[in-house]
């Protein structure tokens, strides 16, 4: 059973801006991220339509993880795939994530909405799934993989939100920088 995500955020910049930024800036975007280390595009397709296809490659922080067991944490482990198709036509962005470790075992997939407030704002409208196979994740008993699977989607959807609420407050702070415009408060 997979976990429903229905997230709203307002970013204090036209519309055409931010999503052209988020579409094309992502990478640069990682040192305004403390828990993100590196965002790297690993393909960029543009097709015929005008549509955009980006395979992007994010890794976490080192800090993300407790002190005590980072000499056994590999890299690897705290990786994942982002595969997103941008409609600039919609200013609608289609999503998939996968992790790069255990594939298969913990995926989401939804649409981000970029929606017209006034000629200064926008919002974000995430929405999406967030699904767990705990039969993918070694060590996981069969007769508890139910149990894992939920924890493990209610932990992921518990840090979605301020995740994204970062990635926009980190935008709106790259936008500010290069456009030189104060930012209003966020809501």
């Amino acid at each position: 059973m997979a976990k429903q995500l229905d997230i709203r955020d307002i970013i204090n910049f036209p519309r055409d801006l931010v999503f052209e930024m988020y579409r094309d800036k992502l990478p640069e975007l990682d040192e305004y991220l403390p828990n993100i280390e590196s965002i790297t595009v690993e393909r960029r397709t543009v097709h015929g339509d005008g549509s955009i296809e980006l395979v992007n490659r994010w890794q976490a922080a080192r800090t993300e993880v407790p002190a005590v067991i980072r000499p056994f944490v590999k890299p690897e482990l705290l990786q994942w795939h982002d595969y997103a198709t941008w409609d600039s036509q919609a200013y609608e962005c289609r999503w998939r994530t996968e992790l790069v470790f255990l594939h298969g075992a913990i995926t989401s997939e939804g649409v981000n909405y970029y929606r017209v407030l006034d000629e200064n704002s926008m919002e974000v409208h995430l929405t999406g799934t967030i699904h767990v196979d705990a039969s993918k994740i070694p060590g996981v008993p069969r007769m508890l993989a139910g149990k894992v699977a939920g924890a493990v989607e209610a932990g992921v959807l518990k840090v979605t939100e301020p995740n994204l609420r970062a990635v926009n407050r980190g935008f709106e702070q790259y936008i500010a920088e290069r456009h030189s415009r104060p930012m209003r408060a966020a809501v």
